[in-house]
């Protein structure tokens, strides 16, 4: 039986690990879509938002078949609880990658030169985010998921840097069209930075059993 339920754990791990390639996918086609002004691109994204629900859902079905069919105890029964807590950050992470695009399809030549280095910066930290979050969750790392956040402080740093950067340049320029689109995707970014911090935060209860504050 428990053979059996391992195997099944390990797949939870696998289906995770796919969910997690392809939120990071929509977060980096979402900032290459916005910064080079790809709109089959930012499409492509959109439409990828329906297979992360798909895997979401698939998740969801294998951990209730878990629950009600290998009767889990203790810190199996807490790590397929912080799995279905997961996806729905996961998923949340799509659907915001997919805001980003829907920016890029109805704002023309939103960044031009203004501050894509930094919005690149700002994706990179949260797919690594995303990245470690699960890491720590199918390796068991306890601080693995507390260091991610750490990082969290670096996304909302950029985020303060690239709106204090906007301020400086709807004071010089009347710009403030473009100005509210950036500050939007970096808001975006920051909030999927927020939801890889959620993602760590169970994992850590996954091992512990609490909520670290």
């Amino acid at each position: 039986m428990r053979n059996k339920f391992d195997e099944q754990l390990n797949l939870l791990n696998q289906k995770l690990n796919e969910m997690c390639a392809a939120i990071e996918q929509s977060i980096s086609g979402a900032v290459t879509a916005i910064t080079k002004n790809n709109t089959e691109l930012a499409k492509e994204v959109i439409e990828a938002t329906g297979d992360i629900q798909s895997r979401e859902r698939e998740i969801e079905a294998l951990c209730l078949k878990l629950l009600l069919q290998q009767q889990p105890v203790a810190r199996d029964l807490r790590t397929i609880s912080a799995a279905l807590k997961m996806i729905t950050d996961m998923r949340r992470i799509g659907t915001q990658a997919a805001d980003i695009c829907e920016i890029a399809l109805t704002s023309e030549n939103v960044l031009s030169d203004t501050l894509p280095e930094l919005l690149r910066e700002m994706a990179l930290e949260t797919i690594a985010m995303v990245n470690k979050s699960i890491d720590a969750f199918i390796r068991k790392d306890l601080d693995l998921a507390y260091a991610v956040a750490r990082e969290d402080e670096k996304v909302d740093n950029l985020f303060i840097e690239i709106k204090n950067k906007l301020i400086e340049s709807i004071k010089a320029t009347d710009g403030s069209d473009r100005s509210i689109d950036i500050l939007m995707i970096a808001k975006y970014l920051e909030k999927i930075g927020d939801h890889a911090n959620n993602i760590a935060e169970w994992v850590a209860f996954s091992i512990t059993g609490g909520h670290r504050e």
